[in-house]
């Protein structure tokens, strides 16, 4: 692991977006739609920002490598919250499977979030969430990117 973990995201990319319509509220109806989206190192490398463009949102995502705790931080913001910075997520990758894990409160209600990364000519990006502490995970958006 190092600072070098993020690379195979920097670029222009096409995103096929297939999400739960109501994460708040635990639906079950998945929407599917596309994004763009634009990623490019900072700080030497050490860290990676990101822009995604939906056609009604703007998302933007801040990641860093602590090389002390050997671990990559995670943060995202959209216009969705404006003002509104979620909480980290923490993890690293082993044989380009990253999992990033942190707390958060959504709908009311305290989460674990789970990121997950499947580095691959199309990297994929998985959210779930867990409401009972980690034993049981839900899917709830799926990214796949492709080059543009």
């Amino acid at each position: 692991m190092s600072e070098n973990d993020f690379n195979f995201l920097h670029g222009r990319w096409r995103v096929a977006n297939r999400k739960i319509a109501d994460i708040v509220g635990r639906g079950t109806e998945w929407v599917e739609f596309e994004t763009q989206a634009e990623a490019r190192p900072l700080l030497g490398g050490a860290a990676i920002i990101d822009s995604v463009f939906a056609d009604d949102w703007e998302g933007m995502t801040l990641r860093q490598y602590d090389p002390s705790d050997d671990v990559w931080r995670i943060w995202w913001a959209s216009t969705r919250a404006p003002g509104h910075l979620d909480p980290p997520l923490e993890g690293r990758f082993d044989d380009g499977h990253g999992v990033f894990l942190g707390d958060d409160v959504v709908g009311g209600h305290a989460v674990k979030v789970r990121f997950d990364w499947t580095v691959g000519a199309e990297p994929v990006w998985q959210q779930q969430f867990s409401y009972d502490g980690g034993e049981t995970w839900e899917t709830n958006w799926v990214m796949t990117f492709s080059r543009t």
